[in-house]
C-alpha cells in the first residue's frame, strides 16, 4: 500500500517543491558552491555560470546532499571511510564540472533535439526481439530473450 500524503517523504528534487522552498534550496546550494569553489580550489574547474547548466546543477546538488549525509548523518557501520569516499567522488566529478561550451566564457547550452516520432514505435519491437536486451519486459518471465542472471542484476529495465 502506498504511503498516505501525510506519511509520504518530501520531494528531493528542487523542481517539485513550492516556489519559496525552491528559492531557499537554491540559495543554500549557491552558498555551498561558493564555499566549495574556495575550499576545494575549484575556481578553474567550476565556472561562475554553473547555475545556468542543468547537469552541473544536478551534479552539484548530488554532491551537496552527499556531503550533508556523510558529514552530518549518523555513522553507519562499515562506512568508516565515508568522508574519504566523498572526497574521492568530488575529485572524480571535477572533469565534468565545466561545460565544454564554457571553456572560453559562458555559452548557453544547446537546445535538445526534438524527439524522434518513430523512436517509441521502434523501441518496443526491438526490446521484444533483440538478443542483446538485458532485461525482461514487465510480465515476462526472467530468462527469456537471452538474458543471463548477471544481466538481470545489472539494473532496471530501459
Amino acid at each position: 500500500m502506498p504511503p498516505t500524503p501525510a506519511e509520504a517523504p518530501p520531494p528531493r528534487r528542487v523542481g517539485h517543491r513550492a516556489p519559496s522552498e525552491r528559492r531557499a534550496c537554491r540559495r543554500e546550494l549557491r552558498t555551498w558552491v561558493q564555499w566549495l569553489r574556495r575550499t576545494a580550489e575549484l575556481h578553474n574547474d567550476l565556472p561562475p555560470c554553473w547555475y545556468r547548466h542543468r547537469w552541473t546543477r544536478e551534479m552539484l546538488t548530488a554532491l551537496h546532499l552527499g556531503r550533508l549525509r556523510t558529514y552530518a548523518g549518523e555513522k553507519t557501520p562499515g562506512r568508516e571511510l565515508a568522508e574519504a569516499e566523498w572526497i574521492n567522488t568530488l575529485h572524480a566529478s571535477r572533469p565534468h564540472m565545466k561545460p565544454p561550451a564554457c571553456a572560453g566564457g559562458h555559452q548557453e547550452p544547446p537546445l535538445p533535439p526534438p524527439p524522434d516520432p518513430g523512436a517509441e514505435e521502434e523501441r518496443e519491437p526491438y526490446l521484444a526481439t533483440s538478443g542483446d536486451t538485458r532485461h525482461h519486459r514487465p510480465g515476462e518471465a526472467p530468462g527469456r530473450g537471452g538474458a543471463t542472471a548477471d544481466d538481470r542484476r545489472s539494473g532496471p529495465p530501459l
